[in-house]
């Protein structure tokens, strides 16, 4: 028998997540609405199908840019033959203006800085590349996405040091967590490289505050290290409040072209604010040449198609469409995150509050038969393949609080998730055993596990979670 690497031997994949294994179990007996009404509904998957019929409407009206056509003309040969690793010059000045007009055109980008990659998971593993040597850590505020444990640590060697986050402020980054982590890192002797943060939040569906923002950086700036901000949810925003990139305040402290702003860099794609992850378009943006020029070569690996860029670059240079569309955008996710909210609400479910994303981070504390992961995975399963809902646990996004869920709504028609919604206040009364949990009892219990649970994140180290996340 051939002797195989221990990449292809090794879990550090994390296919064994629980947030993985729930895909598994939809693949193998996916809803549908004619053919398998009992099947599982899938609130696992952050997908954002609401708005394609905009997309769709604007094919119709353009036909040369799907028929690779310019000015009536085929460009199919030109398209077909070898592109430069660089992207197509328009594609990079139409993403760097649709960047731009996500944070209302009050910063700027220049294409030249921009590398393109497919997908934001080459994005930010081609950033690990640049930033880390193999054993060099990264320190990432929880709870996070679970597939970062893949994207930035399977093929790079590089190690994640969470820092630890509360409910009782809304799992918001705070100075001594951060220092804690930093701290924690130093005494595992592992190099700290620097800081990744998604904004908005995947799994909160929240976006930083201007002064998480402006302590991050002001962190960074201290010990020297980078910034990796992962804005790939910047345009849904939906909330009355607008987004703030760290190029915001970068702008704000007047550090752009400084040292520190070769240390802060933007990932960005096209998978969440489009609706477009088959399409395979990411985006790397930063200061720093050095960066730039290594970042362009590696990309290589997992280049855009020339038929993606020419296409999208057509309909992101139509600023009329751009203009609607994230309106839009914004109006349906905003309905759509409130019928999730109501509906959990009618089974005496809360949610943290959100302003973003396609997801909302779920308190399921009070339906817990203890207060432990173990208790929180025997829910899942229950929920997984009795009430047949894929949503993921917190312990899969390293959430230090057992009973939190993240559960998409963006992915699915607005009567599968009124079907799911029912499905899950039948399991929620059924296992109340005759206990109805009144919205007043349930805010009085809610209140006291914050008090009781705050204080046992704090006694839980980096090293005593390691056996939880396998």
């Amino acid at each position: 028998m051939k002797q195989l690497s221990t990449k292809v031997t090794s879990n550090g994949h994390g296919q064994d997540s629980s947030y993985f294994l729930g895909w598994e179990e939809y693949e193998k007996n996916p809803y549908d609405e004619i053919k398998n009404p009992n099947g599982m509904i899938q609130m696992g998957l952050a997908e954002n199908q609401l708005c394609f019929d905009l997309i769709e409407s604007w094919l119709v009206k353009n036909p040369d840019a799907a028929s690779l056509k310019r000015n009536g003309q085929s460009i199919f040969r030109e398209l077909a033959l070898f592109q430069d690793y660089h992207g197509m010059p328009e594609f990079k000045k139409a993403m760097a203006e649709f960047m731009e007009e996500i944070r209302g055109n009050r910063v700027t980008f220049d294409p030249k800085k921009i590398v393109l990659a497919a997908g934001s998971t080459s994005a930010n593993e081609t950033l690990m590349f640049c930033l880390a040597e193999p054993g060099d850590a990264f320190l990432l505020p929880t709870p996070y996405y679970p597939g970062f444990d893949r994207d930035l640590k399977w093929r790079t060697g590089a190690e994640i040091v969470p820092i630890h986050c509360s409910s009782s402020n809304g799992f918001q980054i705070t100075e001594s967590a951060l220092q804690q982590a930093y701290q924690q890192a130093e005494k595992l002797d592992l190099k700290v490289k620097g800081v990744l943060v998604t904004n908005p939040s995947n799994p909160l569906g929240t976006a930083l505050t201007r002064r998480e923002l402006n302590l991050l950086v002001d962190f960074i700036t201290s010990k020297n290290i980078h910034l990796i901000s992962d804005e790939i949810y910047s345009g849904t925003m939906f909330g009355f409040e607008q987004f703030i990139s760290v190029m915001d305040v970068l702008k704000d402290k007047k550090l752009e072209n400084t040292e520190v702003s070769k240390r802060v860099h933007v990932v960005y794609s096209l998978s969440k604010d489009l609706g477009l992850p088959g399409f395979r378009v990411g985006a790397i943006y930063s200061n720093d040449e050095m960066i730039v020029s290594a970042a362009t070569k590696m990309s290589s690996f997992g280049l855009v198609s020339s038929q993606t860029q020419y296409l999208l670059s057509a309909l992101l240079s139509d600023k009329k469409f751009t203009s609607q569309y994230l309106e839009e955008n914004q109006k349906r996710l905003k309905s759509r995150q409130r019928r999730l909210v109501s509906g959990l609400e009618s089974a005496g479910i809360t949610c943290l509050r959100s302003n973003a994303g396609l997801f909302c981070w779920v308190d399921m504390r009070h339906l817990l038969d203890t207060n432990t992961f173990e208790a929180e995975l025997d829910l899942w399963k229950k929920i997984v393949y009795n009430v047949k809902l894929n949503i993921s646990p917190g312990s899969s996004c390293h959430c230090t609080e057992p009973g939190w869920f993240r559960v998409c709504f963006a992915n699915m028609s607005e009567d599968t998730l009124d079907l799911a919604l029912k499905r899950l206040k039948t399991f929620v009364e059924s296992t109340d055993c005759g206990r109805m949990i009144s919205r007043s009892s349930h805010e009085r219990l809610k209140s006291l596990r914050k008090k009781t649970v705050s204080n046992w994140v704090f006694r839980v180290s980096w090293t005593d979670r390691v056996p939880d996340e396998r």
